[in-house]
């Protein structure tokens, strides 16, 4: 069928994380696009803040990285997450977070050539739109989805256009559903979720007020503030986060979700506030206040037939970790370059198929940890004596903690435990780089992968097959720095050889020319200098060893070792490069 038989090649049902990165990944790969959102503009709210170097990475990919930056706060801010009884009460204790503290701030770096950032929805959503819509794909506001059908060629959407009623149909070869934790698309066609809804209740309430003496000592993105008594979250605490420096602020306050939803006022808003911070006088301004709740749900598959779906319409946690946005991106990472092979006739129909085999598994890990983060506050309740709400408990634990005794030293001891297992949720390194895929585009070479140190808390680089590329340093030929990282992805192949490999380097440009599939093609020391050794030391190959890397930076196949000729590698990276792209005989 022709193009004209179509109003889109892909539909974009959602303007959030996921569908924002999926129709500017799109939109860059060619491929005719169109995103809808129900809402008149971008989010209102800044729900998702915490940015990863993952997801800066793909944004680093995308040629935006300088605009994340820009609208962020940088990760020198972000450290010292605080806990303390009110912003202006005792304080109990910090931990040094998102890879700031002396410990790993070297790993955080070495890790990755992109820093964190502390980047709100309402500041990401306009630039991965604007660039969707710079780089061709047509957004549609105020555009409701009410329904869609499919066929073996197709997928039709129901769409209404909500400032008029009119109600018309678009025609398209694929839907990507990226329509959040209440998902028309993902009920649509029933993807089986797994885990429960509804947990506990909480609402967030953005704010407005000048805390900067309250927090210059102590910079930090996240400050946690224990009130007994209160049901806070459910968990006997509060959260005041940093929205920007320092006088745009959100507070996480819970509801007993088992009860009515609370009605919340602008003075209701306000006491809470200043219950938080500790000053009955501190002049707010609140900006919105909206209720939500806590999930422990995933997709155990993310497709049916054309349609596929991503973010939280598959993966729905709290906040913990810092993970739901950062997931979200990656998802449609995964996802943008198949679609564009695909369609391209680059890749049979059943790489489509690897997106569910490659990100459900991900999203089921990101859902058990985030919900377990949430549940390791428990120690640091019982060491304050906060558990069932007893007020007076944290003042008889803390009064204990000043204590030159043997109790208070055992007191704190348990406080210092309790604190430091939150590295867990906000040094969790590995549970943000050591993502691995098992798929058919993914071609196994019989290696295991050794594990020595804790896979949560540290990244793991590896040039495995369904591992990341590593990141090292090289220097171009007119002496600057390049990540190893920046020489591939941008939505084509690369085969990434050494000196003594060139007969790879030949290899690619044949096997491009017979499969029709661009090959991106990297020799280092040639085209760029492994000036630090890095990539010696991290590539795990030899020089003449090679290493298919997909255009999402994931090494797809390798051949660690072994001199070749130009026939050879021919026929092996010919045969590597079918089996990842689904092509038969």
């Amino acid at each position: 069928m022709s193009d004209q038989d179509f109003d889109t090649d892909v539909l974009v049902v959602g303007s959030g994380p996921a569908g924002g990165a999926m129709a500017a990944l799109l939109a860059t790969y060619g491929v005719r696009t169109r995103m809808v959102t129900k809402y008149g503009w971008v989010a209102n709210s800044p729900r998702a803040h915490i940015t990863n170097q993952r997801a800066m990475e793909v944004f680093r990919d995308l040629g935006v990285e300088d605009l994340a930056l820009r609208d962020g706060t940088p990760s020198a801010l972000m450290g010292d997450t605080v806990f303390a009884t009110s912003l202006t009460g005792t304080e109990i204790g910090r931990i040094r977070t998102w890879g700031t503290g002396d410990e790993s701030l070297t790993e955080y770096v070495a890790q990755s050539p992109c820093q964190m950032v502390d980047l709100p929805q309402t500041y990401l959503e306009p630039i991965l739109l604007q660039t969707a819509a710079e780089r061709g794909a047509k957004v549609s506001f105020d555009t409701e989805l009410i329904g869609l059908t499919q066929d073996e060629e197709s997928v039709t959407a129901r769409l209404r256009d909500r400032a008029t009623g009119r109600e018309y149909d678009c025609r398209a070869r694929y839907l990507v559903g990226a329509d959040g934790g209440r998902s028309l698309v993902a009920e649509a066609i029933g993807l089986p979720m797994e885990g429960q809804m509804g947990k506990a209740g909480s609402m967030n309430i953005v704010f407005r007020a000048d805390l900067s003496e309250l927090v210059a000592h102590r910079p930090s993105v996240l400050y946690w503030i224990m009130r007994p008594g209160a049901d806070v979250g459910g968990i006997g605490m509060g959260l005041l986060r940093m929205v920007r420096p320092w006088n745009e602020w959100l507070i996480v306050w819970g509801y007993d979700i088992d009860g009515e939803p609370p009605e919340v006022t602008d003075a209701s808003a306000t006491a809470i506030v200043r219950d938080l911070v500790g000053d009955p006088e501190l002049e707010v301004s609140i900006d919105s206040a909206a209720l939500w709740t806590v999930n422990h749900a995933y997709a155990t598959e993310y497709s049916r037939g054309r349609v596929f779906c991503g973010g939280d319409a598959v993966h729905r946690h709290p906040p913990s970790n810092g993970l739901g946005s950062n997931t979200s991106v990656q998802d449609s990472y995964n996802l943008a370059w198949k679609l564009a092979a695909v369609l391209r006739g680059e890749a049979g129909p059943q790489l489509l198929e690897t997106y569910s085999e490659e990100r459900a598994p991900i999203g089921r890990q990101i859902v058990e940890r985030a919900n377990l983060s949430r549940d390791q506050f428990g120690p640091l309740f019982e060491a304050l004596g906060v558990v069932g709400g007893d007020e007076e408990g944290i003042t008889k634990a803390l009064a204990s903690a000043a204590e030159p005794s043997p109790d208070g030293k055992k007191k704190r001891d348990a406080i210092h435990e309790a604190i430091e297992l939150k590295h867990y949720e906000f040094n969790a390194h590995g549970v943000e780089h050591n993502q691995r895929y098992t798929s058919s585009a993914v071609v196994p070479d019989g290696t295991q992968e050794e594990v020595v140190r804790d896979d949560e808390l540290y990244g793991r680089p590896s040039s495995r097959p369904g591992a990341k590329l590593p990141h090292a340093w090289l220097v171009e030929p007119d002496g600057r720095r390049v990540s190893t990282l920046d020489l591939v992805g941008h939505g084509s192949f690369t085969v990434l050889t050494g000196l003594s490999g060139t007969a790879w380097a030949e290899a690619a440009e044949a096997v491009a020319r017979e499969l029709g599939v661009p090959l991106r093609t990297v020799v280092v020391d040639r085209d760029a200098r492994d000036a630090y050794g890095e990539w010696h030391r991290r590539s795990e190959i030899e020089e003449d060893g090679v290493l298919l890397v997909r255009p999402d930076c994931y090494v797809a196949w390798r051949r660690t070792s072994g001199a070749v000729d130009a026939h050879e590698a021919t026929g092996l990276l010919r045969e590597a490069l079918s089996a990842v792209l689904s092509r038969t005989a």
